[in-house]
């Protein structure tokens, strides 16, 4: 472990993102990182191993801050964390396909901020082939159970197809920068993939709501002048919440171990 002092973490969400993440470093499965305190809008009592705080407090005694409960935390305190010095890690990446949110989080400070990649993997990949020249041709479908995919927006038309389908029905296809915003709570997959490739308008997205997925997938496809590339992930929703795959804070708890300086691993 470094000789440094420990990352002070302060947890935003107490859903099944946080709770994973905020036992973990509970019980110090995290090396150079201890959890300082909860924030979250509802009266948590003896449920959380570290005292709940409010925001403010909780900037005043940490200096990594983890979102784990939605885009609208980001949106709404997002620069408020950077300005105060604290970092941030960003699990909820559907934000930032706000140009003007990604710009302000970006150029905000003194604090820096950072992003997991969640349920998708080859974002590294991704990138790397993005250096070598642009990506012509970039899709992303995701499938998920029907259930998981409804949103106040929809009308009872499409209610209607989703629930009684017997076969996988596509929800909605837009890009990247227009399906995260529909799907709040559901897509920041498409995100992610356009942080990778550097523009939210290049990656074409397919929602698809499938009543006999008994995971989530998202498939990555992508192609440009030096070569193509394609990635699926399967993986099983979280029990108690299946808009969320059970995978999600495991990724977040491998970004904690990175920026706390655990050695060792594939960055």
């Amino acid at each position: 472990m470094s000789s440094t002092a420990p990352r002070r973490v302060g947890l935003i969400g107490w859903g099944a993102i946080g709770r994973v993440v905020g036992g973990a470093l509970a019980a110090g499965e995290i090396p150079g990182a201890e959890l300082v305190c909860v924030v979250d809008n509802r009266p948590l009592g003896d449920s959380v191993p570290a005292p709940q705080r409010t925001l403010e407090q909780a900037l005043e005694s940490c200096d990594l801050i983890v979102e784990a409960a939605g885009q609208g935390v980001v949106r709404e305190w997002g620069t408020t964390i950077l300005a105060s010095g604290t970092d941030l890690l960003v699990a909820s990446t559907g934000a930032l396909t706000d140009e003007r949110l990604a710009k302000e989080l970006l150029n905000a400070g003194p604090g820096r901020v950072y992003f997991t990649g969640g349920a998708v993997g080859g974002l590294d990949l991704l990138q790397a082939a993005r250096a070598m020249g642009p990506l012509d041709d970039v899709r992303l479908t995701t499938t998920k159970l029907p259930s998981t995919l409804e949103q106040p927006w929809m009308d009872e038309e499409l209610l209607g197809r989703m629930r009684s389908a017997t076969a996988p029905v596509e929800v909605m296809a837009g890009t990247a920068r227009d399906v995260p915003v529909k799907f709040p709570k559901s897509t920041n997959v498409a995100a992610s993939v356009a942080l990778a490739v550097g523009d939210s308008n290049a990656v074409r997205v397919r929602v698809v709501a499938d009543p006999a997925a008994r995971h989530t997938s998202h498939v990555v496809e992508a192609s440009g002048a030096h070569g193509s590339y394609r990635f699926e992930v399967r993986h099983l929703p979280d029990t108690a919440n299946p808009a969320t795959s059970q995978v999600v804070p495991y990724a977040v708890l491998r970004s904690l171990a990175a920026l706390a300086g655990r050695t060792g691993q594939i960055l």
